[in-house]
Parts: structure tokens; C-alpha cells; sequence
């Protein structure tokens, strides 16, 4: 049985589905200004291992991950390039796709866009206004009441007395208490006209936290299962998103909160004033996409990550023992046998809120078992279980070929020097052949040397 942990109740509690057999989760996706960065392929990848555990578990799913693209930082962006917030809102959903593509995550089931959904949003603050939970300001903006929505700061565990005007939210003399937030924003003068909607509040676009609040509840009702992000979301974006959504529409908004740990880099938090912040693309220059999931999968999804290039050196010298066990033993063809040990063990630690750090080891101990037996049914069962998480799928001597960068020796570089040093081999000149060899060493390609000839890999 499945066990998730709740943020909103602070402890890991059973899953119950609104609807038996059927599971609804909305996650909350990128802003698209700029290339993604690590911390949005932690999140992608820790959503798309979940989604893929419930439908393994037998749950008809109905993933939603939105894109943001309108937004102040979007706006700067656009006017400081000089093109239309359209073109480059695409030009970066694009971008997004191709690294998410590259990183094995799978499309969700619907992927709606705010500029789709801004009717669905004058109408939710129309409520809440009708309601006396939402005013329009004297500028032309409209704002939450925070203070009357009851249930405010429950999700975060925030007093209301305690948040202190100016630390979270900016002092605007338009309020009626700091604390209140934005649910519409008056156009200005200097805005381009791509950024403005008409409303019953007169030009403006849509605050942030408004827009998740409609697309979550257009394509999943207004009371849904599980709502993800990462652990900055909480608060105040998933906070004011509960207020909304409880506010407009009486009654629960989401059963089950669930947030991803945040991405270090070498033990301190990742930022562009610290010069240690990284694009997925840049990585990815370094790293095999596969390898960068493995690492993401095999810490798990509450914790920190520390991202270093020793880290990633030592998850790939792991993903390359188990693609190694693989080559070794092709496996067959198999569908997992849930009454073997090793998916019992794998189910449980996966059932037991998505420990991948249990059920990655699984997979070393089942590859230990593998190389003992030389048994191509267990290297099927080790394949297939890779599977549910998105790993192990590749030919695994092309995977284990595979180069990233420029400074790589070609397939055919190699193949050639191979042949060389069987030719120096065959002459008697072994001073020639461990030089070839010891070159290659250099170049990170290790030979195998075997009855049937010599087969090489990346290192």
C-alpha cells in the first residue's frame, strides 16, 4: 500500500485516491524566460519517477504540469531583447522540452499555458470578490484578503502575526493589510500590448498564484489528489494557492502536498550571485543525460542534493557497473515478477513514498546476483525494473560508448587504434601495443581483452 508524505499534514500518511483506481496531480512547472536549470530537473524528474510509480501501481493517471508564460520576468525579458513575448516564450517552452526530452521525462497528459486560461482566472477572482475574500485596489489592481481566509498558513505552518510586512511581500499603499497579495495587476503605460488583457478591472494580466489556481482546477476539478512542486513553492505560492482555490469554491483543495528537496552545489545553495548555477544544457555538456537522472533517482525526493562533478563522477561510474552487468548478460525479454524477492523489495521501498534510495539498491543487489548466475532471466527482471524508473533501457554497449563533449574519440578513432594495437600485438611489438593502450587509458576507453577479441567503454 502506498504511503506518501504530506506536507500539509507534516507526516507520511496511506494514499486514498478521491476516485478509486484513478489519480489526479498537477505540479507546478516552469516560467519560460530562460533556460531550465538543475533545480527544474530535479523537480521534472522526481514528478515524471512519481507518475511513473502510480501507473505501474495500476492508477489511471491524469498528470497536469503547467507552463508560465506571462509574467514580470518574462516582460523584462522580452523588451529587453526587443521581440514579442510569444517568440520567446517559445523559443524557451522549446528549449525545455528538448532537455526534459533528453533526460528521459515523460510528456505529462496535459501542459496548459496561462495566456489559455486568463477567463478561468477573471472568473475565480470574481468569486472571491463576490465573496469578500478579494478587492480591487484603488491603482487597478486586485488583491486577496489575506487575513480573511481562515485557514491561511496552514500548509507552511506560518502565523499570520508572524509574517512581518516586507519580508515576503512588498509594502503597497494600494493594500489594505501588507500581508494581501495580487490576483490581477493593472497594465502600465510602458508594457508592451502582448501583456495586456481586458477585465472587469479594466488592462492588466494575471497574477501568479492566480494561474495555477485555474489551470489546476479546469483540467482536475476543484478538489483534486496530489499537488507537487519544489520546496520553495510552498510559501507563499502553494499557500496562496490553497487560500484561492478553498476561498472561491467552499471546500478542500488538494488531499496530498508533495515538495522536492532543493539542489546545492558543493554544499552551498545555487545561485547566480554565487556563480555556482548551472542550466540542465550545460550539464548536459558534461554528462550523459542519463547519468544526471541516476543521480537525481538515487538520493531521495525530500532530501538536499549536493550536485558536484564528483558526484556525478561517482553516479556514473555506478550507472556504468549496472549498463556493464547488462552487457555482460543480455537480458530477455520480461515482464517483472512481482513474486520475487527483489520486486517485493523494490515494490515496498517505492510504496514506502517513493524511496528510489531503496529500490536503486535493489537494482545492485540484483545485478550482483546476475554476474553470479550469468542468468540472462534475472538481467530481463534487472531491465525491467530499471524501467520503472526510467533507467537501463539503452543497448548497453552503446550506452557504454556513448561520449559527451568535443575532446572525445570518435567509435571509429578507437575502433582503428584497437585494430593497431592487435596488428603491433601480432608482430611482437608490445612496446607499440601499450602505447596504444596506455593512450587510450589517457583518453578515459578501457579495453577488454576476451576469448572472442577486445570490446572497449568509456570509463
Amino acid at each position: 500500500m502506498l504511503n506518501v508524505y504530506n506536507t500539509l499534514a507534516r507526516e507520511k500518511q496511506r494514499f486514498q485516491p478521491i476516485h478509486d483506481g484513478k489519480v489526479s496531480m498537477y505540479v507546478c512547472g516552469m516560467t519560460v524566460y530562460d533556460y531550465c536549470h538543475l533545480g527544474h530537473a530535479r523537480m521534472v524528474v522526481v514528478f515524471d519517477m512519481v507518475a511513473r510509480w502510480l501507473r505501474t501501481s495500476g492508477y489511471a493517471l491524469n498528470y497536469v504540469r503547467n507552463i508560465t508564460d506571462i509574467d514580470d520576468k518574462i516582460i523584462k525579458r522580452a523588451l529587453e531583447n526587443g521581440e514579442a513575448i510569444n517568440a520567446l516564450t517559445g523559443r524557451f517552452i522549446a528549449a525545455m522540452n528538448a532537455d526534459f526530452d533528453a533526460l528521459g521525462v515523460i510528456r505529462p497528459d496535459h501542459e496548459p499555458r496561462a495566456t489559455e486560461h486568463v477567463q478561468g482566472m477573471h472568473d475565480l477572482i470574481a468569486s472571491l470578490i463576490a465573496k469578500g475574500l478579494a478587492y480591487p485596489a484603488p491603482n487597478g489592481d486586485v488583491y486577496f484578503a489575506v487575513r480573511k481566509f481562515e485557514g491561511y498558513g496552514k500548509l507552511s505552518g506560518k502565523s499570520l502575526d508572524d509574517l512581518r510586512a516586507g519580508e515576503r511581500v512588498d509594502v503597497d499603499v494600494n493594500k489594505q493589510d501588507p500581508l494581501d497579495f495580487v490576483l490581477w495587476k493593472a497594465a502600465k503605460a510602458d508594457e508592451p500590448q502582448d501583456a495586456k488583457w481586458a477585465s472587469p478591472w479594466g488592462e492588466g494580466r494575471p497574477g501568479w498564484h492566480i494561474e495555477c489556481s485555474a489551470m489546476s482546477c479546469h483540467h482536475l476539478g476543484s478538489h483534486f489528489d496530489i499537488h507537487g512542486g519544489g520546496a520553495d513553492l510552498q510559501f507563499p505560492h502553494h499557500e496562496n494557492e490553497i487560500a484561492q482555490s478553498e476561498g472561491a469554491h467552499g471546500h478542500a483543495y488538494v488531499n496530498y502536498w508533495m515538495h522536492n528537496g532543493f539542489i546545492r552545489v558543493d554544499n552551498e545553495k545555487m545561485s547566480k550571485s554565487l556563480g555556482n548555477f548551472f542550466t540542465i544544457r550545460e550539464v548536459l555538456e558534461k554528462y550523459d543525460p542519463e547519468v544526471v537522472r541516476f543521480f537525481i533517482l538515487r538520493a531521495h525526493y525530500r532530501s538536499q542534493l549536493n550536485y558536484s562533478d564528483a558526484h556525478l563522477d561517482d553516479a556514473k561510474g555506478a550507472l556504468n557497473r549496472l549498463y556493464t552487468t547488462l552487457k555482460n548478460v543480455p537480458a530477455e525479454d520480461a515482464e517483472i515478477d512481482w513474486s520475487s524477492g527483489y520486486a517485493v523489495r523494490f515494490k515496498a521501498a517505492m510504496d514506502d513514498d517513493f524511496n528510489t534510495v531503496e529500490a536503486v539498491a535493489v537494482l545492485f543487489e540484483l545485478a550482483l546476483e546476475v554476474n553470479k548466475q550469468q542468468s540472462a532471466a534475472l538481467a530481463g527482471q534487472l531491465k525491467a525494473l530499471g524501467a520503472v524508473l526510467g533507467l537501463l533501457q539503452r543497448d548497453a554497449t552503446a550506452y557504454l560508448q556513448a561520449g559527451i563533449g568535443q575532446d572525445e574519440y570518435s567509435a571509429e578513432a578507437i575502433e582503428a587504434l584497437i585494430v593497431a594495437r592487435k596488428t603491433a600485438r601480432g608482430a611482437k611489438n608490445f612496446a607499440e601495443s601499450d602505447r596504444i593502450r596506455d593512450e587510450l587509458i589517457a583518453a578515459g576507453i578501457v579495453l577488454e581483452d576476451n576469448a572472442q577479441g577486445t570490446t572497449w567503454r568509456r570509463s
